[in-house]
């Protein structure tokens, strides 16, 4: 039997092969692919502007959040600045120490959480900027007080020293016032002494006494004279000391007498022959009087000279003249 491969006429045609629908296949999945990338980038793109968003809102927040813990560091830093110069201040603050303490306490706090209410962050510190404000108010308030004080006190200082100033000259002056008084006074008060009488006196062996200028006939001086009446003087004992000069101009001394040396105001020291206390009465007359002889018991012919002196002053003085005697003298 033989077989041949070209169809007979009136023969069955042969059955057509399947058509390859690989291709569409292919171009059905390479369309998927290609949109599901371009779904991918699409997603991707959207989560990347998402991200961006994210960050910018969050940058935002960050800077606001910034912009308000640096506006509570500026509030801090003016409260620093008001309390650390201002002294006086400080004890205004403590009275409300407590509430401010409170206060940046819940500033810090909210500050704090991730969350942050930067509202209400900010009206805290818009409070304690009040704080503070109110704080400034009384520092102005204390520097204007302090500052009428100063003026005040410069001024009660000036009137002072310038009372100081008047006092020192009013009690030089009354001290120099005083000194004068109590010059015057005290000069006022030197007595004075009047009616100075040297009288020679010649004592007969009968006792009797008789008057003689011959100097180899006297054998006493007797001194006399008068205190004068003083109303300045008070009453009470007074020293006169009584000065002998002999013709020779030298002083004479009676050491068994107490003869010694006294002050006086304007002389210097001066050797007195004999001293005497007398007891004073304010604003009366004295009457005074001693007998004196030299120890030699003899006197020289010439000028003998008596000085009284009380107080240092000089108060009278007398002189008395002997002569040699005749011969009958």
């Amino acid at each position: 039997m033989s077989y041949s491969n070209y169809p007979t006429a009136g023969s069955t045609p042969q059955q057509q092969s399947p058509k390859d629908n690989r291709k569409i296949i292919y171009g059905i999945l390479i369309a998927a692919l290609l949109g599901t990338w371009a779904y991918i980038y699409y997603d991707k793109t959207k989560s990347t502007e998402q991200i961006t968003d994210l960050q910018t809102q969050y940058s935002n927040v960050d800077s606001q959040r910034n912009v308000v813990l640096a506006e509570y560091n500026d509030a801090l830093a003016r409260m620093d600045s008001l309390t650390g110069t201002n002294n006086q201040l400080q004890g205004e603050l403590a009275k409300r120490k407590s509430d401010i303490d409170k206060l940046k306490a819940d500033i810090r706090s909210e500050l704090g959480k991730k969350d942050a209410d930067l509202a209400k962050a900010k009206g805290m510190i818009a409070q304690l900027n009040g704080k503070i404000n109110d704080l400034l108010t009384e520092i102005e308030n204390l520097k204007a007080e302090n500052q009428q004080l100063t003026v005040a006190n410069q001024q009660v200082t000036s009137e002072r020293d310038t009372l100081a100033s008047q006092k020192k000259v009013v009690e030089s002056n009354l001290a120099t016032t005083q000194a004068e008084k109590a010059h015057v006074e005290d000069v006022g008060s030197t007595l004075h002494a009047s009616n100075i009488n040297i009288t020679p006196i010649d004592i007969k062996g009968s006792g009797k006494e008789k008057t003689t200028t011959t100097a180899k006939r006297v054998d006493v001086f007797r001194i006399s004279f008068d205190i004068d009446e003083n109303r300045i003087a008070a009453s009470g004992g007074k020293e006169l000391y009584v000065c002998v000069y002999g013709p020779d101009g030298k002083p004479i001394t009676m050491p068994t007498s107490g003869s010694g040396t006294f002050t006086t105001r304007d002389e210097g020291d001066k050797v007195f022959t004999n001293k005497m206390d007398v007891n004073y009465e304010q604003g009366k007359r004295l009457p005074v009087s001693f007998d004196w002889k030299p120890e030699a018991g003899k006197y020289q012919t010439g000028n003998y000279k008596v000085e009284i002196y009380q107080n240092g002053y000089k108060i009278g003085e007398g002189t008395k003249t002997l002569k040699k005697g005749g011969l009958f003298g």
